[in-house]
């Protein structure tokens, strides 16, 4: 199973981004998807996740300014982030609970992508 995470960039304070990440391989089902991230020197954290029936969570830090979604039919997941502010600078990973025939339910994550908030 992989994940591939795209759509990471720089963009001026207040602007979007919308970040994506795919799960491919031989999987049976896809329970938990979710993003994390890490900023320089600073631990990674979790920023928002959804479950296999559309339930989401948020940190605090991101309210009403990102939003989760998923794609089950593509098994990918979205990240919407509108207002960005410097702060969240960070690389974005992706994670995803994926069940395969073969190992059962397993904990994946992407390879990050890179978000670049500028004053």
């Amino acid at each position: 199973v992989q994940l591939q995470a795209s759509g990471g960039g720089l963009v001026q304070a207040g602007g979007s981004l919308r970040l994506s990440c795919a799960a491919s391989g031989s999987i049976f089902s896809i329970n938990v998807m979710g993003w994390h991230r890490q900023a320089p020197g600073k631990q990674r954290e979790l920023v928002a996740t959804v479950s296999s029936g559309g339930s989401t969570y948020g940190a605090d830090s991101v309210k009403g300014r990102f939003t989760i979604s998923r794609d089950n039919a593509k098994n990918t997941v979205y990240l919407q982030m509108n207002s960005l502010k410097p702060e969240d600078t960070a690389i974005y990973y992706c994670r995803a609970t994926v069940g395969t025939v073969v190992d059962g339910m397993s904990e994946y994550w992407g390879q990050g992508t890179l978000v670049t908030v500028s004053s």
